[in-house]
């Protein structure tokens, strides 16, 4: 039986035993960061767009563009960082470090803070373009 201390500082038993698997994972964990990131980079440019575009307008329609536009850019921050977090639940199940976990642990407070409050921003948002 592997010691705490060899788990951690030799990749773990996962490793040892089911190489080609653990490889198969942590490409599909690289993958799904990329896709996360395209996620994001989408929201931006849709973003970006939709605002430019709302400028033109005047008065009270400019604001309800710019809304909307922060609404949806907030939907795409939210999908990219979830996904994000099933990357990071990948990596800590394959590496069986503590320290790992204690970094995801940090990560999924952090993440889950922040769509906490983006989601009641959104929220509020949505209550002003009701009015």
């Amino acid at each position: 039986m592997a010691s705490l201390w060899q788990i951690e500082t030799e990749g773990g038993i996962l490793h040892g035993v089911f190489g080609p698997v653990i490889t198969v994972f942590e490409w599909a964990a690289a993958i799904i960061d990329i896709f996360a990131i395209l996620v994001l980079l989408i929201g931006a440019v849709r973003f970006i767009y939709g605002v430019a575009r709302s400028e033109f307008r005047s008065g009270t329609e400019r604001v309800r563009g710019m809304n909307r536009e922060r609404i949806e850019l907030g939907r795409y921050i939210l999908a990219g960082l979830e996904l994000f977090i099933v990357s990071d639940v990948i990596h800590t199940a394959l590496s069986l470090a503590f320290s790992d976990l204690v970094f995801l642990l940090l990560l999924v407070i952090i993440r889950s803070i922040t769509s906490f409050f983006l989601d009641r921003e959104l929220d509020e948002v949505k209550r002003e373009l009701k009015e």
